[in-house]
């Protein structure tokens, strides 16, 4: 089976990590929350492992940096999210942290690649 060049990133690969997490973590969120934090959490976290597959096959620099940083926005507005779910009580310090050092190891490696994409 043939193996995309997104697929070999790390990045990539800790994206797919974090909206799993994300996943398992809301599974434990109130029934009224199904449409409303739930669902936005979900769909940020599907968003970053998207923006940075769909960005890789784009066939300008300009145009993958772009996409890496769309997927940086969406996991700023993942960690907003997450706050709130800290402050409402859905989610405990410990996982919160938890998820956080994802988030940051993922916007580092995001930026690098942006970088990288923005000098070719």
């Amino acid at each position: 089976m043939h193996t995309y060049s997104f697929e070999k990133l790390e990045v990539w690969n800790e994206a797919i990590e974090l909206a799993i997490t994300i996943y398992q973590v809301t599974e434990n969120f109130p029934d009224q929350e199904k449409y409303g934090l739930t669902s936005q959490m979900r769909r940020c976290s599907v968003s970053v492992s998207s923006n940075i597959a769909e960005g890789t096959i784009r066939s300008t620099s300009k145009d993958k940096s772009k996409y890496m940083t769309i997927a940086y926005g969406s996991t700023m507005e993942l960690l907003s999210q997450l706050v709130i779910s800290l402050k409402l009580g859905y989610i405990n310090q410990d996982t919160y942290l938890s998820i956080r050092k994802q988030i940051e190891s993922i916007t580092n490696k995001l930026n690098s690649l942006k970088k990288h994409f923005l000098k070719a």
